[in-house]
């Protein structure tokens, strides 16, 4: 019995990374719609949004499925929380690049505006944090999971630094403010992506240490420490 519960659990997991990759490449494509002015991959995006929906799903199932017949305890119990919780996380990712797609949709029948910072420089440390979490729960790596977490107010400056930034701008050029608003929007949308990343990074924690770091924070584990980088 146990041995076929792992060998679902190892498909659970292969899907959830399969989740993970498509959503990577959805919100890729959403920031691309922004850069280049493109509506038509911004509708690319929100089409797509069906199939993540429908993963979403299935890996829910699939999670209750496995904890109703085999009834996990332990690790393994926290290994499938974990997932259910990912899942919801990168489901909601996924919507958030739809709305990036669409406020990429907007922007694109405005004339270019010339921003004094760079958003694609958010969009990369959204994306570095997105990709390392999940890195992190294919590796069980618990130091890359903490470093998630430490990131997060990084990409939480860069947002407050773009909302006085347009702020400014729409005192100065009130023409502009509904472009202005698609762009606060958009930063608001990956300061959200980042904060998806971190809860990922902490369910991690959760499966790896079993300590819950959602309010008081990880810490790192010693170098002496024998259960660092092990599911136990």
């Amino acid at each position: 019995m146990a041995v076929h519960m792992h060998r679902e659990m190892d498909r659970l997991r292969e899907r959830l990374l399969r989740l993970c990759g498509e959503v990577e490449g959805q919100l890729h494509k959403a920031i691309e719609a922004v850069l280049k002015r493109d509506p038509q991959l911004a509708d690319e995006v929100e089409s797509s949004d069906r199939k993540i929906d429908a993963a979403e799903v299935d890996i829910e199932e699939e999670c209750l499925t496995i904890l109703t017949l085999h009834q996990p305890v332990a690790a393994d119990l926290r290994f499938l929380v974990s997932v259910l919780k990912i899942n919801n996380d990168l489901e909601r990712i996924g919507d958030l690049a739809v709305n990036i797609a669409r406020k990429a949709r907007t922007l694109s029948q405005y004339p270019p505006i010339r921003l004094p910072f760079d958003l694609s420089e958010m969009w990369g440390k959204a994306q570095v944090m997105l990709r390392n979490s999940v890195d992190s729960l294919v590796n069980c790596d618990l130091d890359l999971a903490i470093d998630v977490c430490r990131q997060d107010e990084a990409v939480d400056a860069q947002k407050r630094m773009i909302r006085e930034h347009v702020e400014r701008m729409i005192q100065e050029t009130p023409d502009l403010v509904r472009p202005l608003l698609q762009v606060l929007a958009i930063s608001r949308n990956l300061e959200r992506v980042a904060d998806h990343a971190t809860n990922i990074a902490e369910d991690v924690i959760y499966m790896v240490r079993g300590q819950i770091a959602r309010h008081a924070g990880p810490t790192v584990p010693s170098k002496e420490d024998p259960t660092k980088g092990q599911i136990a």
